[in-house]
């Protein structure tokens, strides 16, 4: 008797939390059981000779459709399926954008863009009525229970997202408005859906999964360098190279990567052009880095043009049309562009492209020296809106014949995506921009914050992450400096310095040198406060506090055992601590602490 009094005292105890397990399973059966349909180019539902093959193998489902009768049809995508009335509308999620400076956080019913642009509003990506449309990964974290991954594993031909509103989810993929001729099938991306209570793992199953069909583009650590654009922007000469890099060569020599960015060709896509800058010889610029015993690395943004250049002028057949057969204004179905713009698209389908890209970066490799390339503005690349040379492609499709092209001509340089489709870039890239822009503001340095920590979980595992640039001079506080720095050391990825390095200051010089070469882990946060982090190396395990509120907070973290900890930046000893330690930042403020 007295133990069934304990059991029901303790069901009565656990009764809400019994409840709230149940909501996760609940979803992902309703996930599961719901009905798959897909949509024709009109907006109608599929006519029935329309087959959807969906099967389910534990957390992962597989996806054909396949035409039985014997007409063509034009889809326009298919909701693969649904749940709905299941997740109270004040869940918190994370979500990946179709490109990469698109992520959304919040809740359901009240979603918050973490960046400046969206896929909807600034890139103009269509989504449907009442519903907020997010690519590739979706993170679910229920009130008290298990943790809800949705993703796609695979990114080689379509587009996976999911439609969010207050009380309904749905996975679906875009088609595009391909045609399925009768006998033909479709071949889908894979979806994943999982749930547990350590969000790692989830992560990391989901990243092995990846793998499986992307093999990671591997390259042996993540680059540390220099970058020409957060101190010079398009008007760089060659004289601010070379002050740089004496520089870099006499006191900081880690900087191997010294990368010449937007600004030294005469026009979007004529990327071999003599122009202007640097007197008319960026090659001998290139030659100089090499030279003085660092690496050339260069900016480049392959898949575009504008209407003054010389691939516009010359080769118009080479790009990508609108309805019409003219060339596609990409201001007319998207973002226009930053410069020169608007900006034309060049068709990764078109054979003569693809010749073009492996002769222009085998170029820049053989002759030119460069052994990193930044390739920028790749989002182009997978533009919606237009046709293409090879009408059975799809911009995934596209984008991606681009990049294996791309890549036949750099041959074992560095790669890094920059504005670039996310999935569609796996395994085609070794590095990935995982944030905005960079910018010397306490706005842009905690938003910019955010994005990159979401993403952490991908360095290393998918590609190396780019966090941008670490800037350590200019007219801001030392603490928010502090903050910056401390997080773009626990993204554990790549590491550019964007200071004009003559005007740095000993103490800042000194920071900068601890920050190379990267760690090559991102540090494991315990929640998405991203307050408290572990980071663990070779080398040992460093804390990261992070105070992202204006006043000062008192930021505690648990000790396994007694230890001395140090200031990681000036090597101070703070002395020997037991089970917690405990301290205050300031406002914006933030530590790195080395455990001894």
């Amino acid at each position: 008797m007295k133990k069934n009094k304990l059991l029901l005292l303790g069901c009565l105890l656990l009764g809400h939390t019994i409840v709230r397990a149940g909501e996760t399973d609940r979803f992902v059966k309703a996930l599961k059981a719901s009905q798959a349909t897909v949509i024709q180019a009109n907006g109608t539902v599929a006519p029935a000779s329309i087959k959807i093959i969906r099967n389910w193998n534990n957390n992962l489902c597989q996806v054909r459709i396949a035409n039985t009768g014997s007409a063509p049809v034009r889809l326009k995508e298919v909701i693969l399926c649904t749940a709905g009335k299941i997740l109270p509308a004040s869940t918190p999620f994370y979500a990946e954008g179709f490109q990469m400076l698109t992520q959304t956080a919040g809740t359901l019913e009240k979603p918050v863009t973490l960046g400046n642009y969206t896929d909807a509003g600034h890139y103009k990506i269509p989504q449907p009525q009442g519903y907020l449309a997010v690519y590739n990964l979706l993170r679910l974290y229920p009130a008290s229970d298990a943790q809800l991954l949705l993703g796609y594993t695979s990114s080689n031909r379509f587009a996976g997202r999911f439609y969010i509103s207050t009380d309904t989810i749905k996975a679906a993929m875009d088609l595009e408005n391909m045609e399925l001729t009768p006998g033909k099938e479709f071949r889908l991306e894979e979806l994943m859906v999982t749930s547990g209570k350590d969000g790692n793992e989830l992560l990391e199953k989901f990243a092995a999964r990846i793998q499986h069909f992307h093999p990671r583009l591997e390259f042996k650590a993540p680059p540390a360098g220099w970058c020409s654009w957060y101190c010079f922007g398009p008007r760089v000469t060659a004289q601010n190279i070379y002050d740089n890099l004496d520089y870099i060569k006499t006191n900081i020599p880690s900087l191997k990567y010294i990368q010449l960015d937007d600004g030294y060709q005469p026009h979007m896509g004529d990327w071999l052009e003599v122009g202007s800058s640097f007197g008319g010889n960026v090659q001998q610029v290139l030659r100089t880095i090499h030279d003085k015993g660092f690496e050339p690395a260069i900016w480049v943004a392959p898949f575009i043009c504008d209407s003054n250049s010389v691939i516009f002028k010359t080769h118009k057949d080479w790009l990508v049309k609108d309805s019409s057969g003219q060339p596609l204004r990409s201001d007319l179905v998207s973002f226009g562009g930053w410069r020169m713009k608007p900006w034309y698209v060049l068709d990764g389908t078109h054979p003569e492209v693809q010749q073009h890209f492996q002769r222009v970066f085998s170029t820049m490799r053989n002759d030119w020296g460069v052994t990193y390339f930044k390739l920028d503005a790749n989002f182009w690349g997978a533009i919606h809106g237009g046709v293409y040379h090879d009408r059975q492609a799809t911009r995934i499709e596209a984008y991606r014949r681009g990049m294996k092209a791309i890549l036949k001509g750099t041959r074992d340089a560095f790669i890094l995506g920059c504005n670039q489709p996310m999935w569609p870039s796996l395994g085609l890239v070794h590095g990935s921009r995982t944030s905005m822009d960079i910018k010397r503001t306490w706005t842009v340095f905690e938003r910019s914050g955010r994005e990159n920590l979401y993403r952490s979980w991908q360095n290393g595992r998918l590609w190396w992450n780019d966090p941008d640039c670490l800037v350590l001079t200019g007219n801001m506080p030392d603490n928010e400096y502090n903050f910056h720095a401390a997080l773009i050391y626990a993204t554990g990825g790549m590491l550019l310095s964007g200071d004009d390095l003559t005007k740095i200051s000993p103490e800042r010089l000194n920071m900068l040198r601890k920050t190379v070469p990267p760690a090559a882990h991102a540090a494991a946060f315990s929640d998405t406060n991203f307050e408290t982090g572990i980071l663990k190396t070779t080398q040992g395990t460093s804390i990261i506090l992070l105070n992202w509120q204006d006043q000062p907070k008192k930021i505690s973290v648990k000790l396994d055992k007694p230890c001395e900890l140090l200031d990681y930046w000036t090597g101070k000893s703070l002395g020997t601590f037991s089970g917690s330690y405990t301290a205050e930042l300031a406002g914006h403020d933030g530590r790195v602490i080395s455990v001894k």
